[in-house]
């Protein structure tokens, strides 16, 4: 067995691999027994960055290498080979503690669409309770919607003008408003929801692991890389990981639980010789179990930005660059936890269909108060703002590869956006509706000029230049350890690694498929059964 010569430097029922969204979830719900020890191994460091707890900071922490794991794609094909960034949260809290708080659990077809794909026991049916557990929600109670979990969900109190006419706008083109996207029905047009507690970010740190940090039985390692899983035969028994410089080794009595997401997650299993055995040893890795679909599956949404120069007051590219607005805006933020503060990365959303045609809409639009060229360069220095949209559910695969054997260097990203023709579709028809939003009135009067794309271009051929030098991530990358039964699964129903005792993942990569929006919720719900599962199982 591959320890120190002392044996294992330390010892717990369970080692919890990663301390983001997921891993703050099952940390914190497995410690609630006293009987079990836990260990919660964590790359970054703490959350005491004070932009992580307001709203609007989301925005300078996507850029921070403090925070984020500054991850990119390979080159990518249909984009004239540019590289993609894909910001992840290298912090405690994960991307939870830096992405835009948008709070959208999805169509009940997604999770149904799991069930069908062999991931038993996870239909909308069976998830709704988790969704419910997860949250405090400020609006009330009802058949969706809960009061007793550790997330508070709120609406946003002060709605700035350009939500509010892409909402009138998107009325008028007779979209059906709706007042709670994760209530009885996910489509129309309204105003979202964040995790924001009387204006402060609700992360799942902050949610779930600060009122139990201090349990006795719960241990935090921070500033803590894990390099590789120990096995025992075909037994997970604990993780190598280094910390200041030093290697320890951590044994799980009871089971190992990779929370490291979408990227590191399958990163882990690859360096640890779990995977497909061609790549492993092309990556100079000794192949401990084989399994095809590690790193495979990978999904993620593909943005469309169209930015606007404005004649109305009060953009945040005015408000961050004036003293007194920016004043004005704390106050507000800090007397009422309202305005822009308190706003993350979005305000309004429309669901829509590309056509009549399809069962459940495709399309995702969304409306912010700024706008930008990419969060390294800032905002623009007028006043601005942005709609954007995305394809719901694409069907581009991309897959993750070891760039080497022991994860110094980032993994290989290859997220083939826009690869399958019907995403290009789906985007060339919400262009087409993008444009007829922004001619529709409020949101024609508010326009002094097209920033990007600029009001020339009107073809289908002008946009898809656009789309190749413009498009980017929307910061979900999700599936890269796809549950279900058949070959190319990694892991099972139950969330086990398929062939391998004692060793599950219980994060966004085990998604089969991409909810139809935001998939930070759909993590949480994860983590939520996830713990119910290892509860049972011990």
């Amino acid at each position: 067995m591959p320890v120190s010569s002392q044996g294992w430097d330390l010892e717990f029922d369970f080692v919890v691999v990663g301390g983001g969204s997921a891993g703050c979830v099952v940390a914190a719900r497995l410690s609630e027994d006293e009987t079990a020890s836990i260990c919660v191994v964590e790359a970054g460091g703490r959350d005491r960055n004070l932009w992580i707890h307001i709203p609007v900071g989301f925005g300078r922490l996507v850029s921070n290498p403090d925070l984020n794991w500054g991850f990119e794609t390979e080159p990518e094909r249909e984009l004239r080979d540019r590289r993609i960034p894909w910001p992840r949260g290298k912090v405690l809290g994960g991307s939870g503690s830096i992405n835009g708080l948008v709070f959208l659990r999805g169509f009940p077809t997604d999770y149904d669409e799991w069930e069908r794909l062999g991931a038993t026991g996870w239909s909308y049916r069976d998830v709704l309770p988790y969704f419910r557990k997860c949250e405090h929600n400020v609006a009330g109670v009802d058949d969706w919607r809960s009061q007793n979990g550790p997330l508070t969900i709120s609406d946003i109190k002060s709605p700035s003008l350009p939500a509010r006419a892409f909402v009138e706008a998107c009325s008028h083109l007779q979209y059906q408003r709706n007042c709670d996207f994760n209530g009885e029905r996910a489509d129309g047009v309204g105003f979202v929801q964040l995790n924001v507690r009387n204006g402060w970010r609700c992360s799942p740190a902050v949610g779930y692991l600060r009122p139990n940090i201090k349990r006795c039985n719960l241990e935090l390692m921070t500033m803590t890389n894990v390099r590789k899983i120990l096995f025992e035969g075909q037994e997970a028994v604990g993780v190598e990981a280094e910390r200041g410089g030093k290697t320890i080794c951590i044994r799980a009595r009871r089971e190992v639980i990779l929370c490291a997401g979408a990227i590191g997650s399958p990163q882990l299993l690859l360096m640890s010789g779990v995977g497909p055995p061609e790549e492993l040893l092309e990556a100079g890795v000794t192949v401990q179990h084989k399994l095809a679909g590690v790193g495979k599956n990978l999904q993620d949404h593909f943005l469309t930005l169209l930015a606007f120069r404005t004649n109305i007051p009060n953009t945040l590219n005015e408000i961050v660059r004036n003293p007194l607005l920016s004043m004005k805006a704390m106050l507000n933020w800090l007397v009422r936890g309202s305005g822009p503060f308190a706003v993350g990365g979005t305000e309004a959303t429309l669901f829509a269909r590309s056509r009549p045609t399809e069962a459940v809409p495709d399309l995702q639009f969304q409306c912010v108060n700024f706008s930008l060229d990419s969060f390294e360069e800032g905002l623009h220095p007028w006043p601005g703002f942005m709609i954007s949209f995305y394809v719901c559910r694409p069907r581009s695969r991309g897959e993750i590869k070891l760039r080497d054997p022991i994860g110094r260097l980032p993994p290989r990203i290859y997220a083939n956006y826009l690869s399958h023709p019907d995403d290009w579709r789906i985007m060339l028809d919400g262009y087409r509706l993008s444009r007829r939003i922004v001619a529709t009135e409020p949101i024609n009067s508010m326009v002094l000029s097209h920033i990007r794309p600029n009001a020339d271009y009107v073809t289908d051929e002008q946009f898809v230049d656009h789309v190749r030098d413009y498009g980017s991530s929307v910061f979900h990358p999700c599936g890269t350890n796809r549950m279900g039964t058949d070959q190319q699964a990694v892991v099972d129903p139950q969330l086990r690694v398929h062939g391998l005792a004692r060793l599950r993942v219980v994060d966004a990569s085990v998604m089969p498929t991409m909810p139809s929006c935001n998939i930070h919720p759909a993590t949480i719900m994860i983590a939520e059964k996830g713990s119910d599962l290892l509860a049972s199982a011990w």
